[in-house]
């Protein structure tokens, strides 16, 4: 009875923090994506910060919500859990946003993506292979595949990290 109300509440938590997580990153999108703001610098890693506090704030929630305590699993599930509910979310929000709504998205980001391989000094042929991938890459379906496994599998390896420090194991399951 015990392992069913565990897991029930990790996976509540998890919902819960991968919706508020989700709803961070689809407003975050549409404020870089609205001003035109360019993705090539550290804007992109300003999203992180955010997604590390929910994190932190999800283990939280899960200690609270229990015996206060959370083994590194636990912690590494929620985490993990919290990743997949917001990419898939926000990753079926993007598809909608780039094959229904904003059209010229993709051509926007095939531009700049031209414009920082001329500035690199690549030479024709390697910019016509490189823009050729991108462009296989950029096809809205591809894109919402690959930003689910990428968001899911960067999502476990911060969760690796941050429950490294969020855990609180209980000393009688140790024994």
């Amino acid at each position: 009875m015990e392992d069913t109300i565990e897991k029930s509440s990790v996976k509540q938590v998890s919902v819960k923090w991968g919706l508020i997580t989700a709803a961070f990153s689809i407003v975050f999108f549409l404020i870089i994506t609205l001003t035109e703001t360019d993705t090539s610098n550290a804007v992109n890693w300003l999203g992180l910060i955010p997604f590390i506090v929910f994190l932190v704030l999800a283990h939280k929630e899960f200690k609270s919500a229990g015996d206060g305590f959370m083994s590194y699993g636990q912690g590494l599930g929620i985490g993990t859990l919290v990743s997949l509910v917001s990419a898939i979310i926000s990753g079926i929000f993007r598809y909608v946003y780039i094959k229904f709504v904003d059209l010229g998205y993709t051509d926007r980001i095939m531009d700049n993506t031209l414009q920082q391989l001329e500035e690199q000094g690549m030479g024709d042929e390697q910019i016509e292979q490189t823009m050729a991938f991108t462009a296989k890459l950029m096809a809205p379906e591809v894109s919402l595949v690959l930003g689910i496994v990428m968001a899911v599998l960067f999502g476990f390896i911060l969760s690796l990290i941050i429950t490294a420090f969020t855990k609180n194991s209980n000393p009688e399951d140790q024994i």
